[in-house]
């Protein structure tokens, strides 16, 4: 492994997993109330490897990351990219006169 120096240049992912104790909710049941969760930080997420909770700085940037990697997506399943022949009629070749389209038809 080579030896760099400063801050990593991408934030790495880090697999998260539901809480067990408060099985994701973040709260757990008292004898009167309802109390927030220790094991997790009142999340409701741990590290999947370790299962231990995530520092509060940590847990934000990693929810950010899950949470911008769910909007891409269902952005994706919203507008569908065309395949296989028909991908030819959709996306612009520049073949054509002047850069336009050319299909050959």
């Amino acid at each position: 492994m080579k030896k760099r120096y400063g801050p990593a240049f991408r934030k790495e992912t880090i697999e998260l997993a539901r809480c067990p104790a408060c099985k994701g909710k973040a709260v757990i049941q008292g004898v009167f109330h309802r109390m927030a969760c220790v094991q997790c930080n009142a999340s409701g997420w741990v590290a999947a490897g370790t299962g231990e909770a995530l520092p509060v700085e940590e847990l934000v940037t990693q929810l950010s990351l899950r949470l911008q990697a769910a909007q891409r997506h269902i952005n994706e399943l919203k507008h569908p990219r065309a395949a296989g022949p028909e991908a030819l009629y959709q996306e612009s070749n520049r073949l054509g006169a002047g850069g336009t389209n050319y299909t050959g038809d």
